[in-house]
């Protein structure tokens, strides 16, 4: 899934530039999700999908029934 447009900050213009991950979605991202495969990942790595708010509940779901450890947050905590 795409996420990230741009490695700039999010303040200003630049928070226009993050698109929602759900495939075919080019939407604003309003929220990062941030989580990680236990299996695979260790600890301290965390994986990001970026979610409008319409499909939030979609990507958070498809993670949750996999048990991975998640939390959202919107875009503005996540700056920097």
């Amino acid at each position: 899934m795409s996420g990230v447009i741009s490695p700039l900050g999010l303040g200003g213009e630049a928070a226009e530039r993050f698109e929602c991950s759900r495939a075919g979605c080019r939407d604003r991202a309003d929220f990062a999700i941030l989580w990680r495969n236990p299996k695979i990942h260790t600890e301290d790595r965390r994986k990001t999908w970026l979610a409008c708010e319409p499909h939030l509940p979609i990507l958070r779901d498809f993670l949750a029934t996999r048990d991975f450890p998640l939390e959202v947050r919107t875009i503005e905590e996540i700056d920097d």
